[in-house]
């Protein structure tokens, strides 16, 4: 194999590779010895046949598999020889493959960069925490109640908000009925906004056994793009007017949400609330770190990692936009804006992406049984009663399993740096926490510094 560097620009290099035609010549040779050592020809047994033979009906159908074996070894030796680091699988072009000449192509490289690590030390990084407001742990309870609330039949007066009415219905649209617009014995709580909007007004003051039609028009965003923006008609019959029974907070009622005492309730909640704190906290040393590193380190990126995750972003940008799910400041910028935005953002987690690998490679982070087996059981819990559910999906599915990796690698290098960084932990407003724009929430006092 001849090797002949073609380019050197940046990251980027090309090479021309010849093989010459006799070592091609004689792996398809090989190739065909091999086959011959089971193949049947007419007149000899198995593997007895004469080569020249073998070689005049199999030559044609085995060179494409050797000509792909020979560039795939040829680039892997280049690769290994020229210690290159390909950011992607090199790109091959084959230029020149005539019977009885040598094999010409060439073989494009993206390279990784180098990066250099820098000292930790340096990093300064502010940890926000809030401290658990008694009124969010009485709304909590508050939410609680009106969760397990239930109702009772009310005899001879007319529905008001808050009640619920029990209501067979049937949707029409110039007469026709559409599908998904019929119920029975179907609940609904009058000012809840579960329903179209104007629908749930228009059975205010019905009694049970009243007929109201109920007349509204889709909204324009509605999902169900036949419905979006027409008017409709409801047929709708009262069975039933209910109100809520007045549910008490207290020790009986903790019971019965698995708790020994009030108490202990109040305790179990503002442990969860605190707990949505520190992920909130998280999040924002989290964005303060990855901030800081995507300012101190500055190198070309491989233009082909780039395009692929601009590509993914796209993606999920079309989905969005498909089923208009686009945010408020997406929907105000312009499509080149936004795709503008899209590439930086692109080139950053490609960035950051290989700063964090570096970091993880010469800090030697690794991935042991109990973090996969740890994350697991975090989206185990994040589904209450489907625990085994969500337990077994991940038993059988290893690719699921493979799909923990990447973001449990990357929490663990986070760590890693944080605990090299000086933090200084301070206390903020519950506000401010989940304050995440770009200007730094202010701190009430600084509870602790560490290095």
């Amino acid at each position: 194999m001849n090797v002949t560097e073609l380019k050197s620009e940046g990251l980027k290099n090309e090479y021309k590779v010849t093989v010459s035609a006799a070592d091609f010549e004689k792996k398809v040779d090989d190739k065909i010895k091999k086959i011959s050592k089971s193949a049947k020809l007419p007149g000899f047994r198995a593997g007895k046949a004469p080569f020249e033979m073998m070689k005049k009906k199999y030559k044609d159908s085995v060179m494409g598999e050797v000509l792909e074996d020979t560039i795939r070894l040829a680039t892997e030796e280049l690769v290994k020889d020229k210690k290159l680091r390909p950011a992607m699988q090199p790109n091959v072009k084959i230029t020149s493959f005539e019977n009885g000449k040598d094999i010409e192509f060439e073989v494009s490289v993206e390279n990784l960069p180098n990066v250099e690590i820098k000292d930790f030390s340096n990093i300064s990084l502010d940890k926000f925490m809030a401290e658990v407001p008694a009124e969010e742990v009485e709304k909590a309870l508050k939410y609680l109640s009106e969760a397990r609330k239930e109702t009772q039949v009310v005899e001879g007066r007319e529905a008001a908000k808050g009640d619920v009415v029990m209501i067979d219905f049937v949707g029409s649209i110039d007469g026709v009925e559409f599908q998904g617009g019929k119920g029975s014995n179907y609940p609904l709580e009058l000012g809840s906004g579960s329903f179209i909007p104007g629908f749930e007004d228009q059975l205010l003051k019905a009694k049970a056994g009243d007929h109201v039609d109920v007349k509204v028009t889709f909204p324009e965003n509605y999902h169900a793009k036949d419905l979006a923006g027409k008017e409709a008609v409801f047929a709708v019959d009262v069975k039933e007017v209910r109100e809520p029974k007045t549910v008490e907070i207290n020790d009986d009622f903790a019971k019965s949400m698995g708790e020994e005492s009030l108490d202990k309730l109040k305790e179990t909640i503002s442990n969860r609330i605190k707990s949505d704190y520190e992920n909130a906290s998280r999040m924002k040393i989290k964005r303060q770190l990855l901030d800081g590193l995507d300012k101190e380190y500055s190198f070309e990126v491989p233009e082909s990692l780039v395009d692929a995750e601009y590509k993914a972003i796209l993606e999920q940008y079309e989905q969005a936009k498909k089923y208009n799910q686009l945010d408020e400041s997406e929907k105000a910028k312009s499509e080149d804006e936004l795709k503008k935005e899209y590439k930086e953002i692109a080139v950053r987690r490609v960035k950051l992406g290989l700063v964090l690998s570096q970091i993880g490679q010469e800090a030697a982070v690794s991935i042991k049984p109990e973090d996969i087996n740890e994350a697991i059981m975090r989206e185990a819990r994040k589904y209450p009663g489907q625990e085994k559910v969500v337990l077994d999906y991940y038993l059988k599915n290893k690719q699921a399993v493979e799909a923990l990796k990447a973001p449990i690698f990357e929490e663990k290098i986070i760590d890693y740096v944080i605990g090299k960084a000086k933090v200084t932990e301070k206390t903020v407003s519950v506000e401010e926490l989940y304050n995440f724009n770009d200007e730094a929430p202010k701190a009430k006092k600084t509870t602790k510094k560490s290095a």
